[in-house]
């Protein structure tokens, strides 16, 4: 009888599983959280840098539609459809696009186009804005 009950109790211990407990695993989760809102404002420049490049990739994309325009024309052109750049839609009109583009001004020999945020980035109150012209000069106008 008694070894049985030893075997019963050798079983009993070997169905037994290691793991972690309820409080032991919401302790983790809080500090991974404290650890993230650590680093998160820290981040908020990389992401700001990471989505002006949608703006210069777009402003020279401009810039080579623009130019493309001017050896035909012998001219630059106001009209962004006119050049046949198509303009996505933003965040804020359901599409993905953060800039918005827009050509400033243009004449024969110059023409200056524009990206501008559409949100602000950084919740700072001032919108990212970068300016590409006929050199080719890319300038961020408005810091984020």
């Amino acid at each position: 009888m008694i070894n049985k009950i030893k075997k019963n109790n050798a079983f009993l211990k070997k169905k037994t599983i290691k793991a972690y407990s309820l409080t032991e695993i919401l302790i983790v989760l809080c500090i991974i959280g404290i650890l993230l809102l650590m680093i998160l404002p820290n981040q908020t420049s990389v992401i700001g840098q990471a989505k002006a490049i949608e703006a210069q990739a777009m402003l020279n994309q401009v810039y080579g539609l623009e130019k493309s325009y001017f050896y035909r024309h012998s001219k630059y052109s106001n009209s962004l459809e006119e050049i046949g750049f198509e303009q996505e839609k933003t965040v804020d009109e359901g599409g993905q696009a953060i800039y918005r583009i827009e050509i400033i001004e243009a004449s024969n020999n110059h023409f200056l186009a524009r990206a501008t945020a559409t949100s602000d980035l950084d919740d700072d109150g001032n919108f990212n804005t970068w300016e590409i012209d006929s050199k080719k000069i890319l300038t961020e106008v408005t810091k984020e």
